[in-house]
């Protein structure tokens, strides 16, 4: 900050007289912040005075001639910004609904700063990314999150035939419920802390937060039956081929003890009982040799029916689990507990109420079960 009486006599009366003929208020503040820091007042003393912000009289005490007038306008003013044409609005409209991969490029989202430079290099026209961002603005466009497709890594031969088998065993379940079953099997995690490390502290510290993401983690395994969105869903320490083989028996054994119940005969379930139609999809621990081979003989009802690959929209039981996360997003848990109790709860006690038709982000769109 330069000293008390820093200008020259002639610098001082030049810019009084400016003041006096000046009609522009901005330019007239701003010859205001040189005689009054002349005359000893620090930024933020000239600041208080004239109603704006310290940063203000600092950036026009040391970017301002006091020789010069017009060194005090803003550049905008001098008709120095650069306008979008006609012709580089319309091209950028184009180019914003186009993929960055079209033009040659390896990132896969536009930005601002993005398409500026784009827009540059075709147009010769330079924007800063402010200006293409109010444009689009205008335009009615908002820069929101993007729908995750997995469209492109999808095999649709292979989703449209699976999909009618999944109709047929649908169709079937509907009409001899006693012959078919169709449950839709996954996995899933519900963590009690929050992933992000951000806490509250004081400013100018930092404290160290333990990385242990999955303390207080409550893995589930289990599925939902089609025809009555019966739920069944165990807590597993960890999802791996033996625990996935375990989960199924005790699904297994509770359908049978429903069948008995019915007045069958146990000894006749394996032969008489309904076949069970699991729909899960490729996790390398489904498709282990040994404990499918192992599955087939000591469960013979049950068959196994792999999605599709990246096909989690057709696995209904995706829905639960984000409807029981939306659930639990909102409450605090005190310990591992009370988390695995709710879960329990929401999943297999009826706690949960679940929105059908309900599409959610990353999944697509989800199996009608109206």
């Amino acid at each position: 900050m330069p000293s008390k009486n820093f200008l020259s006599e002639e610098e001082r009366k030049y810019l009084q007289d400016a003041l006096k003929i000046e009609k522009r208020s901005e330019v007239r503040e701003r010859i205001l912040i040189f005689l009054l820091e002349n005359d000893g007042k620090n930024y933020q003393e000239i600041a208080v005075f004239l109603g704006c912000s310290p940063k203000t009289v600092a950036y026009w005490a040391v970017h301002g001639n006091p020789n010069n007038v017009d060194s005090l306008q803003d550049k905008r003013r001098k008709g120095n910004q650069t306008k979008a044409t006609d012709k580089y609005i319309e091209r950028l409209l184009e180019v914003v609904d186009k993929n960055p991969e079209d033009f040659g490029y390896d990132f896969g989202r536009w930005t601002g700063q993005r398409l500026s430079e784009h827009l540059e290099k075709e147009t010769g026209i330079k924007l800063s990314k402010s200006q293409v961002v109010r444009i689009l603005k205008r335009k009615k466009y908002s820069y929101i999150w993007g729908k995750y497709s997995l469209e492109d890594k999808q095999n649709q031969e292979q989703r449209k035939a699976f999909k009618e088998k999944l109709e047929h065993y649908i169709e079937i379940g509907k009409e001899n419920p006693e012959l078919v079953q169709v449950w839709f099997w996954d996995e899933c995690g519900f963590i009690l802390r929050v992933i992000r490390r951000k806490t509250w502290t004081k400013k100018g510290k930092r404290k160290k937060v333990k990385g242990e993401r999955r303390r207080g983690r409550v893995n589930i395994m289990g599925g939902i039956r089609y025809s009555d969105k019966k739920r069944r869903c165990f807590v597993i320490k960890k999802g791996d081929s033996e625990t996935f083989c375990e989960q199924l028996k005790k699904l297994w054994e509770e359908i049978k003890n429903e069948w008995v119940s019915k007045g069958n005969d146990e000894k006749d379930f394996k032969e008489c009982g309904p076949k069970i139609i699991i729909i899960l999809d490729n996790a390398s621990f489904h498709k282990k040799k040994e404990i499918v081979e192992k599955i087939e003989k000591n469960l013979p009802n049950i068959r196994l029916e792999y999605l599709p690959v990246y096909s989690p929209d057709y696995n209904l039981i995706e829905l639960v689990w984000n409807s029981a996360k939306e659930y639990i997003a909102y409450r605090n848990f005190e310990n591992k507990e009370q988390l695995e109790k709710t879960v329990n709860y929401l999943l297999n006690e009826g706690g949960l109420v679940i929105n059908w038709s309900k599409k959610f982000k990353n999944k697509g769109e989800l199996i009608n079960v109206s």
